[in-house]
């Protein structure tokens, strides 16, 4: 991993989040890039220089959060995009090439009731790159038990686990698979990818309602330091995604969780 975006709300704990993605990267030896994204369009009679203001001011917040936190001689840089949130994220990626987003379940949202937030969601459904949310308070610390949990082994490309890969080597992380058998399942979920099977230390096949179910009765058992899923068209939240955000009643655990995107599938 070599680049990690950090997108920055207005969010008092915005800091913590910063910390620890600089955290992860001290220890992948990877650079960070934090964002902030603002909306301005110059309208007649406007100043033109209003946008370069807004900018400026946001840079500004940007560097009173990096002044709050330990940055371990890791590379932090500043990024900041005028218009949609999702569009940023994909201009810089085209521009630097993001390997990994690191950001908070609720963002600039404060509804106690949710997990995921309407702007962490908006990231998380309309991009493709992987992304570790860290719930609030959590202190970065090696990964030394992963579960990654599917309803379908079927996994077309291959480089989607490469943050998982990488966490594995650098943490020795033992992977446990779980493969939740929801109904309506075929033959063919069943078939699973070599390569996350060469990554797993036990492979565990339920029978359970939903994928959600399945892992809160196994996520109990193994006391995981890492949650893994993948986000597809028929799979680990396939309902969820449907939307922005995400309440607590649907989905909520206490550690950081990794989706990867296999949208393309």
């Amino acid at each position: 991993m070599i680049n990690i975006l950090v997108p920055i709300g207005t969010s008092p704990n915005a800091n913590e989040t910063l910390q620890y993605a600089v955290d992860f990267a001290a220890d992948f030896s990877a650079r960070v890039f934090v964002m902030e994204v603002f909306s301005f369009s110059a309208k007649a009679g406007s100043l033109t220089n209003v946008s370069d203001k807004i900018a400026k001011s946001g840079k500004e917040r940007l560097k009173g959060v990096i002044n709050q936190i330990d940055s371990k001689n890791v590379d932090i840089k500043i990024a900041t995009f005028n218009g949609e949130l999702a569009d940023g994220i994909k201009e810089i990626d085209k521009e630097l090439g993001i390997d990994m987003i690191i950001l908070a379940p609720r963002s600039n949202d404060i509804q106690e009731g949710l997990y995921l937030g309407n702007t962490s969601g908006k990231i998380i459904k309309r991009t493709d790159i992987p992304a570790l949310i860290v719930p609030k308070g959590t202190q970065y610390k090696p990964y030394k038990s992963i579960l990654t949990a599917f309803k379908s082994g079927v996994v077309k490309r291959t480089r989607i686990m490469d943050p998982l890969v990488a966490i594995k080597k650098k943490h020795g992380s033992v992977v446990n698979l779980l493969l939740v058998k929801t109904p309506g399942y075929t033959d063919e979920d069943l078939k699973i990818n070599t390569s996350l099977m060469d990554l797993c230390s036990k492979l565990t096949i339920t029978e359970n309602p939903t994928t959600y179910l399945g892992v809160m009765e196994h996520f109990q058992a193994k006391h995981p330091d890492l949650l893994c899923v993948f986000r597809r068209s028929r799979g680990f939240f396939v309902k969820l995604w449907e939307k922005n955000t995400i309440s607590k009643s649907e989905f909520s655990v206490p550690i950081p969780v990794l989706v990867m995107s296999v949208k393309k599938d």
